[in-house]
């Protein structure tokens, strides 16, 4: 299991400092499709540019989610 970190950004990060233990990359990329779901369940509207950014544990950047794809 490697260790996944998910942090919110639209500019300024706001870091995930605990992480997440998950099987692999695609679990990682899921599990953040699953978050942006969440948070547009939870706040439909936001920033146009707020997006979930997932990171390994060597600190690589391995996906980003938008999590207002549609918003202009």
């Amino acid at each position: 299991m490697r260790t996944y970190y998910f942090d919110l950004k639209d500019g300024v990060p706001v870091r995930d400092k605990s992480g997440l233990e998950l099987v692999s990359d695609g679990a990682a990329i899921a599990y953040s499709k699953d978050l942006a779901e969440k948070v547009r369940r939870e706040k439909p509207k936001g920033h146009p540019d707020l997006r979930i950014v997932v990171l390994d544990e060597s600190g690589r950047e391995i996906h980003r989610e938008p999590i207002y794809p549609n918003a202009t």
